[in-house]
């Protein structure tokens, strides 16, 4: 299969020298590529700015900075996919403004305002067509199966990777992970904690079974 994978985080740009961002490495998303890949499926993997490479040299690698510049490369590669793996920590908001020169301290607090980033999952999955299928990741504080429910369902998902925050050695950062695949038929599949490239191997099984 033609898979469409997304990794890593994304940098929303404050002025020339910050921006907002998270913790991701992007070592779940690189770990699903390079089993996918291994696996003999032809993969193009999104990358947000990581310092990672992909252990498979068959990958297609894109590499992007920003949520806009990831929306723009998925919508632009996924008509032609047969499947998509969206595991990037992708930025909900973005600042409004972007300072061309370096903000300088003051004595007045400093207020930025955020807009919104285009929801990448939720576009994705209103082009999605009959014969394609889309797998997305939630990570979650609280109330988590039902956060993931609820966008499984919102986004048109065939299949939700639920992670918290919650689960020790699980996340980012961790060359570990803990997850329960929820999918739209009702399964719910709990996976103890292993290397995340075992964890891949779990998904890759999972997609091969849509």
């Amino acid at each position: 299969m033609k898979i469409l994978v997304t990794a890593g985080p994304t940098y929303e740009r404050i002025d020339p020298v910050r921006f907002i961002g998270n913790y991701s490495t992007g070592k779940m998303g690189f770990a699903i590529a390079d089993a996918l890949a291994d696996a003999g499926h032809q993969v193009t993997l999104v990358a947000g700015p990581v310092q990672i490479k992909q252990k498979n040299s068959n990958i297609i690698r894109i590499d992007v900075e920003s949520a806009h510049q990831m929306y723009e490369a998925v919508l632009k590669w996924f008509p032609d996919m047969d499947g998509a793996v969206l595991c990037a920590a992708v930025a909900d908001f973005t600042p409004a403004i972007v300072a061309d020169k370096k903000i300088k301290r003051e004595n007045d607090n400093l207020v930025i305002e955020l807009i919104p980033t285009k929801d990448i999952a939720a576009s994705v999955g209103k082009i999605k067509k009959q014969g394609q299928f889309l797998v997305g990741f939630a990570l979650e504080t609280n109330d988590e199966e039902q956060h993931a429910l609820e966008k499984m369902k919102r986004k048109n998902l065939d299949f939700i990777v639920l992670n918290s925050l919650k689960d020790k050695g699980a996340c980012f950062g961790y060359d570990t992970n803990k997850i329960t695949i929820l999918k739209v038929s009702g399964e719910k599949i709990e996976y103890e904690l292993k290397p995340k490239r075992e964890v891949a191997l779990d998904i890759l099984r999972e997609i091969e079974k849509i």
